[in-house]
């Protein structure tokens, strides 16, 4: 069995591993409601994205490939508020052939349950052509590394 199919069995199974990390709510994330902006939430999503591309080497230039955002969506299931720390968990859904699809819940530490609920789906693009581009072997590993339980 291929490295991607296992990858997409795992996460199928929610066997996969979560990849999570803290950060701050800034004052200014704030609207004039007083509490994190719906905008702001796509960046705590961005984060996610660059964090997870960084552990997978996705975003090494020398690879000689680009990652563009092809999709994202969020459902706002309760306001955060300031001050709070938010715990930003991705989880695998889906490697294609070109294409690496996330969910991402966004909760604030010490609250029962995410605040909201994304996907994302990130695409890799030959930075040549502009067009996607397969999944190297290397890249499915490295995704395999951070994704994969053991």
């Amino acid at each position: 069995m291929d490295l991607r199919t296992q990858l997409n069995e795992q996460a199928q199974s929610g066997a996969a591993k979560c990849l999570g990390f803290e950060m701050p709510v800034r004052w200014g994330d704030l609207d004039a409601m007083k509490h994190v902006n719906n905008t702001v939430y796509f960046r705590y999503m961005e984060e996610a994205r660059v964090h997870y591309a960084s552990a997978c080497g996705l975003v090494a230039p020398e690879r000689g490939r680009d990652i563009v955002l092809a999709s994202v969506n969020c459902d706002f299931l309760r306001p955060i508020l300031w001050p709070a720390t938010v715990q930003i968990d991705t989880r695998l859904v889906r490697v294609g052939r070109s294409s690496l699809e996330c969910a991402v819940d966004i909760s604030v530490k010490g609250e029962d349950g995410p605040s909201a609920r994304g996907k994302t789906v990130v695409v890799g693009v030959d930075p040549v052509t502009g067009r996607s581009s397969p999944w190297t072997q290397a890249e499915l590993e490295a995704m395999a590394r951070v994704f994969m339980a053991a």
